[in-house]
């Protein structure tokens, strides 16, 4: 039996800096209230039926709003929206009010807002809800989906800043 402890809180963060990963807003809406963070644990779960999972921090703005609509959206953003990603990190000193402030935002099925212009939207209804930690793990039920047509190379962050891919002539 393993009586270990497990790594600091710090640790568990320094090291996590290191697993680059796709740039997110999460985002949902009730009552006419709109809420989102930027994220980056995210991912597929199945194909058949289409479904993905999100970790949301219990603190965030929009984990309790997620948990009473049971929907959130899904925007995949495109190395060129950091300063949307930024935004909605809390990271450019704008009030939190404004998130929304910045890009085009719209709807697909379930009213949660929508980044016209990301990579791709998944629209989902929850139909899982986990408690983990300091986070919940929301899989959701992808309803409706919109991809760029444009496409475009991902935002990615990794080493603790938003980068993106290297060019394979670049490498």
């Amino acid at each position: 039996m393993n009586n270990s402890v497990g790594i600091s809180e710090y640790d568990f963060k320094i090291g996590m800096r290191q697993l680059a990963a796709a740039v997110n807003i999460i985002t949902t809406t009730h009552n006419g209230e709109k809420e989102g963070l930027t994220a980056t644990a995210a991912c597929s779960v199945s194909a058949e039926p289409p479904q993905l999972l999100v970790c949301v921090n219990t603190e965030a703005g929009g984990h309790d709003l997620i948990k009473i609509t049971k929907k959130f959206a899904l925007n995949v953003l495109r190395r060129d929206q950091e300063h949307i990603a930024a935004r909605f990190a809390g990271m450019d000193g704008a009030d939190r009010t404004d998130r929304f402030g910045l890009g085009k935002w719209s709807e697909i099925i379930t009213g949660a807002p929508c980044l016209d212009g990301a990579l791709v939207n998944f629209d989902c209804e929850v139909i899982q809800h986990v408690s983990a930690g300091t986070h919940s793990i929301f899989i959701g039920h992808i309803i409706g989906s919109r991809t760029e047509n444009e496409g475009g190379p991902p935002l990615m962050y990794g080493g603790g800043v938003f980068t993106g891919l290297a060019n394979r002539e670049n490498v």
